[in-house]
């Protein structure tokens, strides 16, 4: 199919942007790399009456890693951060679930801020901003400002931009030291959308001991579900925890609906073994990462 007719704006500046969001309002919709977007407007699920091509606007395709973390502006391919190999060591979890987004043709053109702004619950990078406690830098004609993840997906397709408003870049901060961090998620076929995706990261103590388990879940909420299941792994070590029993709680823990791709019950069957999974692979990652020596990079003290 083709899309409904539309008005086409193609700004250069981030002012020309903005002033032209001002003007057009709810009736209009951004353009970046066109990941979601496009595919909507063929099925004529979506028809805004203007078009704002933010792609000429100068200044938003800068992928930035200083000692906090990641900033990633609005025009940054996946592609390109995905390969990003400064990004990728300071926060390695983008990386992880950049690999995961549909599939390479798709991440050469899909932009990271662009996929955060749609706010589909069942997308990779809504989960990693999440987990990772991120934010999304707004601007306006009123001015900027920066909104946690916590604030930002508000619902399903739905973030807290308004009209007027361009999502200008993202933060992914860096984890704390001793961590490690994972992403599994099982799908009908590669590429496709995770029946249920979970991203985790587990922080050592000096001692190597498990201090922290979080992991964050798509396709299971109508916005990205964080979850803390520290305790059920607190004070381990990696190679001893029972992830199997971090897993049952977040089982209990979660609620999916049923739709054409899965039951309620099996969703949640997944979020178990996928916790599981997720936690145990981060926490060796951690215990690889922080080995010192004298201790196995499991955890267990070795042999003198």
């Amino acid at each position: 199919m083709k899309p409904p007719a539309f008005s086409y704006h193609a700004p250069t500046t981030p002012a020309e942007a903005l002033a032209t969001l001002a003007e057009v309002g709810p009736h209009g919709k951004v353009l970046a790399g066109g990941q979601s977007l496009i595919p909507l407007l063929n099925m004529r699920l979506a028809a805004p009456e203007h078009l704002v091509d933010i792609n000429g606007v100068t200044g938003l395709d800068r992928i930035d890693v200083d000692a906090d973390g990641v900033r990633v502006g609005a025009l940054v391919r996946h592609a390109r951060l995905e390969a990003d190999g400064a990004a990728a060591a300071a926060v390695p979890l983008l990386r992880q679930g950049l690999r995961l987004v549909a599939h390479p043709v798709i991440r050469n053109r899909g932009t990271t801020v662009g996929s955060l702004a749609h706010a589909d619950p069942s997308a990779e990078m809504t989960a990693v901003l999440a987990l990772l406690g991120g934010a999304v830098e707004a601007a306006g004609a009123s001015g900027t400002r920066t909104v946690p993840a916590a604030d930002f997906f508000i619902g399903p397709m739905e973030s807290c931009l308004r009209p007027d408003e361009l999502a200008v870049a993202a933060r992914f901060p860096r984890p704390a030291p001793g961590s490690g961090s994972a992403f599994v998620e099982v799908a009908r076929r590669h590429g496709d959308y995770a029946v249920c995706g979970v991203a985790a990261v587990v922080t050592l103590d000096a001692d190597l001991r498990i201090e922290a388990a979080r992991a964050a879940y798509l396709s299971m909420s109508p916005v990205p579900l964080v979850l803390d299941l520290t305790e059920a792994v607190a004070g381990r070590a990696p190679g001893t925890a029972d992830f199997a029993a971090a897993g049952r709680l977040a089982r209990d823990r979660t609620e999916p609906e049923t739709d054409i791709h899965a039951t309620a019950e099996y969703r949640r069957h997944l979020a178990g073994v996928l916790t599981a999974r997720a936690l145990r692979e981060a926490a060796d990652a951690a215990a690889h990462d922080t080995a010192v020596p004298g201790l196995d990079p499991t955890g267990t003290r070795s042999a003198r």
